[in-house]
């Protein structure tokens, strides 16, 4: 029987984990693996870990039997791929998870938007029943800019056929999707009543909304980000937001996050200690806007889009050691 050893995992996820590897001999460990505690996992023909869990030539050194390493995350930098190459050690990760569930965040976000959803719940709430200024609009015919025709976007393009909405899109690389008209960034924000962002933040997309961009927008458009807060200039925005350019915004993600490399991340008390967004995020000035819905980078957070990770890095294991490995990394 094959013996599993992972770490950097929660109570429900361990027993999750060893249900679904049933037939393995499965070690389940709250914290992460490390140089004093790596003892554990000796006897191990596989080791389980996250980002927090770097696999590096000592600890692989100390793990003498281990043949498969999968990481309960689809970033692998945490990871010595040379040093498993040179052992002849098979590395998976979980290359996709929770692209319907954002696209699903991204449109709540919307629909909170349109029909002034948090202004009337904090209304009724007060027992004032009145309807003034909460008339919100249709998406039935409105047009929405999607930026980035990755797996996200592309779910996102899919609901919008959902709610009759014609739908751009400006992707460099992107597919080419039935009822979605590809064109460039400038004219995407020109005719877009709805914008929304899809793509990594790197060198070229940082800062991608700012004050030059924004001054292309079509006048009242509203702006979505569940993407990267590093994708909009914070400044840029409130600036389009005062003079009514942006008439509103709906925000999973800010600038002031700062890095980071996995949602799931968030989730793990460690990555509280080692960043100081919180503070930041309290006192951000967007938050004190009416017309502004912010939520803490939690549209990647549903039961269903955790289990996948689990459902996937499981799935990993069994193809493994059935001969038939997948999502090995490169």
């Amino acid at each position: 029987m094959n013996r599993i050893a992972f770490f950097d995992l929660e109570p429900w996820e361990g027993t999750y984990i060893k249900r679904h590897l049933h037939g393995f001999k499965t070690d389940c460990f709250t914290e992460g693996l490390d140089e004093k505690n790596v003892v554990k996992a000796r006897n191990a023909d596989a080791v389980g870990v996250f980002i927090y869990s770097p696999i590096t030539e000592k600890i692989l050194q100390k793990l003498p039997k281990a043949k498969l390493v999968v990481t309960l995350s689809t970033g692998y930098d945490h990871i010595d791929l040379a040093a498993c190459r040179k052992r002849d050690v098979t590395v998976c990760n979980v290359p996709e998870y929770g692209s319907n569930t954002v696209a699903e965040h991204t449109f709540a976000l919307l629909l909170a938007l349109s029909r002034r959803i948090p202004a009337s719940t904090e209304r009724t709430k007060k027992g004032d029943f009145r309807l003034q200024d909460l008339r919100g609009f249709d998406l039935a015919g409105k047009t929405i800019g999607i930026v980035g025709l990755g797996r996200i976007g592309q779910h996102v393009a899919r609901i919008a056929q959902g709610f009759d909405m014609k739908i751009l899109a400006y992707d460099v690389n992107g597919p080419a999707i039935p009822g979605v008209k590809r064109v460039p960034l400038k004219t995407l924000l020109q005719q877009s009543d709805v914008v929304t962002l899809h793509c990594p933040l790197n060198g070229k997309t940082r800062h991608l909304l700012n004050g030059k961009t924004l001054q292309w927008l079509k006048k009242g458009a509203v702006v979505l980000n569940t993407a990267r807060g590093g994708l909009i200039e914070t400044e840029a925005l409130l600036k389009a937001l005062y003079e009514k350019r942006v008439s509103a915004a709906a925000l999973d993600v800010l600038e002031e996050e700062g890095s980071i490399r996995e949602e799931k991340q968030l989730l793990h008390e460690a990555a509280l200690k080692a960043s100081d967004f919180k503070t930041a995020l309290q006192q951000h000035a967007l938050l004190a806007q009416d017309n502004v819905i912010v939520t803490p980078h939690n549209a990647f957070n549903s039961q269903e889009a955790l289990q996948r990770i689990l459902d996937t890095t499981a799935d990993n294991v069994k193809a493994y050691f059935a001969g038939k490995p997948k999502n090995i990394v490169k």
